[in-house]
């Protein structure tokens, strides 16, 4: 084999090499501390008591997985879960549940996507963000719609000054 194939051969196995292993490099990313989504628990469930609902919250990391559960002891039973997916649904899809409510109404093209397993299209969710990185969501459940909506955004108000 001559010098100058050989080179070439070396060069295009080292050029192969470095492209997978800088595909092999750390993804670095902002995560909801169990501290921040106690907080926005307790801030949203304080927000609906003051407003005189007894309520349920519950708040999602990035991966949609409950962190925190709180409920309020004259709560009905229902609350939790609705609580859960409401939570679950602001951070899949990034914007507040009454939000998705409207989008995906019964004359849009993407209507189906109430159907999806653990969604709820009822006001009372709202994503956690930093900038535009969706990190986690906040569900309330128990009250009006647009009590639940303002209870779990004053929640995250609780931390803003943290999500910058």
């Amino acid at each position: 084999m001559s010098y100058a194939l050989k080179t070439l051969v070396a060069t295009c196995a080292f050029v192969t090499i470095s492209g997978y292993a800088a595909a092999q490099g750390l993804v670095t990313q902002r995560n909801l501390s169990l501290g921040m989504a106690k907080t926005i628990a307790e801030a949203t469930l304080a927000e609906c008591k003051a407003k005189g609902f007894h309520t349920s919250v519950a708040v999602v990391d990035r991966a949609g997985q409950v962190m925190v559960i709180l409920r309020d002891e004259q709560a009905t039973a229902q609350t939790v879960e609705m609580a859960r997916r409401k939570a679950y649904t602001a951070r899949m899809f990034r914007i507040t549940t009454m939000e998705f409510q409207k989008r995906t109404g019964n004359d849009t093209p993407i209507a189906a996507q109430r159907d999806l397993t653990d969604i709820l299209a009822l006001s009372g969710g709202a994503p956690i963000q930093i900038g535009n990185e969706t990190i986690g969501g906040v569900g309330s459940a128990g009250s009006n719609l647009e009590a639940d909506d303002a209870c779990a955004k004053a929640g995250i108000a609780k931390v803003a000054d943290l999500l910058k």
